[in-house]
C-alpha cells in the first residue's frame, strides 16, 4: 500500500455502500417523479382511444394522439350514482377512479353472493359514463363494464345507441385470460359482432348473451347473441354474466330506465358535434 493512502476499514466500506445506496435511491425517485406525468398521459391516451373508438366520431383513417385527446375531452362525461340512480354527482368525471372507490367503504358496497353474477365481491356506487351528442340530441351512451373471467378481471366499455337498447359497439381493453383462447375478447373482429345486437326484448327482459357456438342467422335468438369464443367457454360465460349484471337491475338497468323517461340534457360547455 502506498504511503499516506487511507486504509480500507469496515466503517469505510459501510459508508461507501450507504452513499451508493442513497445516490441510487435518489436516481430512482427522480426517475419516478419525472416519468409520472408521461405514464399518466399514456394512461389517459389509452383510455381516450378506447372510449372515442365507440363514439362513432373518429375521422376516417384514424386520428393523431392530440386529436384523440381533444375528442375525449369534448365528451359529456358524468359520474353517475348507480344506486339512486342519479345522472350527476359531486365528483369530477375526469379524475374520479371507480377502482379505488370500489375498496372505499364510503363509496362502495358489498354485493350479496346471490346477486353477484359478475363475481365482483364489491363495487363502487359510482361509475363514469359518457354521453355522445350530435346536433343537440343524444346519440350514444358509453358504459364501463367489468367482471371476473377465468383467470383475471375483464375490463371494457359498452356503447348503446340512443334507444338505450341497441349495442353500438364494445371494447375489452384489459384482461389476462388464456392466450389464444379467452384473450379473444380483445379481438376487434369478434368485438365488431356486437354491433346492432339488442339487450332487451319488447317486454323488457334482458336476453343478450354469448352463444354456445356460432350464432344461427335468422334464429329467434340471433338478435340477442354474439358468437362464442372458440375453445373458451368459461370466458364466454363470464362475458355473458358481467353484461347481464351491469345492464340488469343491480347495475345500470334503473339508470337506463330513468334516462328513457327523463332524457338527459347536454352539459353546458360541451359543444354538439
Amino acid at each position: 500500500m502506498a504511503k499516506g493512502q487511507p486504509k480500507d476499514t469496515p466503517l469505510r466500506a459501510l459508508l461507501t455502500v450507504l452513499v451508493t445506496a442513497v445516490i441510487c435511491s435518489s436516481i430512482v425517485s427522480a426517475s419516478v417523479v419525472l416519468l409520472r406525468p408521461i405514464q399518466l398521459n399514456n394512461k389517459l391516451l389509452e383510455r381516450s382511444r378506447n372510449i372515442v373508438a365507440l363514439t362513432g366520431q373518429l375521422p376516417q383513417g384514424g386520428a393523431s394522439d392530440e386529436v384523440l385527446l381533444e375528442l375525449f375531452k369534448s365528451l359529456d362525461a358524468r359520474v353517475v350514482d348507480i344506486d339512486e340512480p342519479r345522472l350527476d354527482t359531486e365528483f369530477d368525471a375526469y379524475t374520479f377512479d371507480a377502482r379505488k372507490a370500489a375498496v372505499d367503504p364510503q363509496l362502495s358496497e358489498a354485493i350479496p353472493p346471490e346477486k353477484d353474477r359478475a363475481a365482483l365481491g364489491r363495487r363502487s356506487r359510482y361509475q363514469t359514463i359518457y354521453l355522445v351528442w350530435k346536433d343537440g340530441a343524444l346519440q350514444r351512451v358509453i358504459l364501463p363494464i367489468h367482471g371476473a373471467g377465468m383467470w383475471s378481471m375483464l375490463y371494457g366499455y359498452l356503447a348503446l345507441e340512443s334507444d338505450l337498447n341497441t349495442i353500438a359497439g364494445t371494447v375489452f381493453y384489459e384482461q389476462n385470460e388464456t392466450p389464444g383462447l379467452g384473450d379473444q375478447i380483445t379481438d376487434r373482429n369478434w368485438q365488431s359482432k356486437w354491433k346492432g345486437k339488442q339487450l332487451f326484448d319488447h317486454s323488457g327482459e334482458l336476453l343478450f348473451h354469448i352463444a354456445e357456438g356460432p350464432v344461427k342467422p335468422g334464429s329467434a335468438a340471433a338478435d340477442y347473441q354474439v358468437d362464442a369464443l372458440t375453445g373458451a367457454t368459461v370466458t364466454s360465460n363470464a362475458v355473458t354474466a358481467l353484461v347481464q349484471y351491469w345492464l340488469g337491475p343491480d347495475g345500470y338497468g334503473p339508470l337506463l330506465a330513468q334516462l328513457k323517461t327523463e332524457p338527459p340534457v347536454q352539459a353546458a360547455g360541451r359543444a354538439a358535434e
